[in-house]
């Protein structure tokens, strides 16, 4: 194994643990830990972030350029996220949606199958 990827294993593997500690510390009102919660959330995603960093300097990667054409991706795959994630509270939380939940569900998963021929490009 390359010493890039042990690194990004490792990396992600603590940040992504750290981040859904975080989550559940959030989202469960039995565990009475909301604002902790957010701090270890918050410390995870720094983790993950400055593993990207770690990565594409060792993989001597061209810095990441922002323009119009990313901005727009991010905010189609922020929606197709939200719409995804508004069937499921359909489906799971709020009582006597389940099948508009999942029908919003299954509209959420193509959005986010339309990401990867926007980010990878039709050929």
């Amino acid at each position: 194994m390359k010493k890039e990827n042990f690194v990004t294993l490792v990396m992600s593997t603590i940040g992504g643990l750290i981040f859904a500690l975080g989550m559940c510390m959030v989202l469960l009102p039995e565990w009475e830990a909301f604002t902790p919660g957010v701090v270890c959330a918050t410390i995870g995603v720094v983790v993950l972030f400055v593993m990207v960093i770690i990565r594409r300097k060792m993989t001597n990667a061209p810095t990441i350029r922002i323009n119009g054409r990313a901005v727009g991706i991010v905010i189609y795959g922020v929606i197709a996220t939200i719409v995804f994630g508004v069937g499921m509270c359909m489906t799971m939380v709020w009582n006597g949606l389940l099948i508009p939940g999942v029908i919003i569900g299954i509209v959420g998963i193509a959005l986010l199958l339309g990401l990867i021929p926007l980010i990878r490009g039709i050929k």
